[in-house]
């Protein structure tokens, strides 16, 4: 230094800027009664740390520095009396924390003294010792025991108890320890329980460890512990294919309708492959998947006319004058009648017919000169004479009958007789 001589000082001056600026351990708390810094943020700068007045820092000699500006610390309780017996002084101390400490409020008043009286001239000392703990180990070899005792004295005589308040010894374990059970290792997998996987069983393999590396202890007292979990496991043998499955029939459907309305025909009944469906490589279903079976519909019976009668009886032996004589026959819808179940159609047509007697002779009575001039309505059909006039010429209609005249109008008669006149005598 006195080599360099002013420059040095410089060159420490510079060098102590340089490390107020080195990092420094910042907290985000500082303690004025304990001094202590706590919440720990890390390494920082001292200049960016001490940014908030609530934060402290770790000086070089270890003791933590507040940030904040020059703050008294509180008083510390009084100190004990400095002397067991007699009279004596007792002390209590602040300290000034923060930046720029030296600006405190009288700076130099960090101790305060008082007068006391030592109460002490009366102790006791040590009391009695406490019996020894336990030894440290239960078994198998050397351990330690301790024993206490209490100064008898208040708090503030602990000076006139002199000497130890704990004792330690060695101490030994007469019985063997136990051995605890530890496992050996796992043995190789066993082979799955089967070569593939179905629906209701997936194969397992298993592997098995024994406990006796070391065995535990059966001959100490405590006995060692069994090894604990499990001597055996167990693993699905997942990695296995599905095993094939065969298809199976299902129950057959109901038949379909039959094939025909009435008479003898086909229904169809059918059946699936699910029960259950092929899978993984199974075989389908042997046998058909459908079935078929004859079915019988009764057919409805349409009626048919029987041949038709013979001819009645004439409704009289001659033709009376402006009337006629008719015969009827009959057929019947038997041949065969419509069935009931299922019901058949019913004959179409009459089932009677009528007609004129002209093959026989007119009545005796009043000539007609036209005597087969007339119209005659029977059985609600209009029925007209083929002839004409006493040489029976053929009689000719203009228009077209209808095939039922109908109900006859109120008053109405169905017969009308109108003698003609200027009939020439019959011959």
């Amino acid at each position: 230094r006195y080599t360099l001589g002013f420059g040095f000082v410089i060159l420490e001056v510079l060098l102590s800027s340089v490390n107020q600026m080195e990092c420094v351990r910042c907290f985000g708390s500082f303690d004025l009664t304990t001094g202590e810094c706590s919440e720990d943020l890390g390494d920082v700068d001292e200049d960016d740390c001490c940014q908030n007045s609530q934060y402290g820092y770790e000086a070089e000699d270890g003791s933590c520095r507040s940030c904040g500006p020059p703050t008294w610390s509180p008083w510390t309780s009084w100190s004990f009396c400095n002397v067991l017996c007699g009279e004596g002084v007792r002390q209590k101390s602040r300290k000034c924390h923060g930046i720029g400490k030296a600006e405190c409020e009288n700076p130099l008043d960090t101790l305060q003294t008082d007068v006391c009286s030592g109460t002490c001239c009366n102790d006791k000392g040590w009391g009695l010792w406490n019996p020894w703990t336990p030894c440290s180990v239960t078994c198998g070899g050397t351990g330690t025991r301790t024993r206490q005792r209490v100064c008898s004295s208040p708090p503030e005589c602990r000076s006139a108890c002199i000497g130890p308040e704990e004792e330690k010894e060695s101490c030994e374990a007469s019985n063997r320890c136990p051995v605890h059970g530890s496992w050996s290792s796992w043995e190789a997998w066993s082979q799955c329980s089967g070569s593939c996987i179905t629906d209701q069983n997936m194969p397992t393999k298993v592997r098995q460890r024994t406990c006796s590396n070391p065995a535990p202890s059966t001959d100490t007292v405590p006995p060692g512990n069994n090894c604990p979990g499990d001597a055996l496991e167990t693993q699905d043998c997942s990695e296995l294919p599905n095993c094939p499955v065969d298809g199976n029939w299902g129950f057959w459907f109901p038949p379909a309708p039959c094939s025909v309305s009435c008479g003898e025909g086909l229904q169809l009944s059918f059946r699936r492959c699910d029960n259950p469906s092929p899978k993984y490589g199974g075989k389908y279903c042997e046998g058909p998947s459908t079935q078929s079976s004859v079915c019988n519909r009764p057919c409805p019976f349409h009626g048919v006319w029987s041949g038709w009668s013979n001819w009645g009886d004439c409704s009289s032996s001659c033709i009376p004058p402006g009337g006629a004589s008719l015969r009827t026959r009959h057929r019947s819808c038997s041949n065969p009648a419509p069935s009931l179940n299922p019901p058949g159609n019913a004959c179409q047509g009459d089932n009677s017919q009528t007609e004129h007697c002209n093959h026989l002779p007119h009545c005796p009575g009043i000539p007609s000169r036209f005597p087969n001039k007339q119209v005659l309505l029977k059985n609600k059909k209009c029925v007209f004479s083929p002839t004409i006039g006493r040489q029976r010429e053929p009689a000719h209609f203009h228009g077209k009958p209808n095939a039922d005249c109908g109900a006859l109008p109120d008053g109405e008669k169905k017969y009308e007789i109108e003698d003609c006149l200027n009939v020439p005598s019959c011959t």
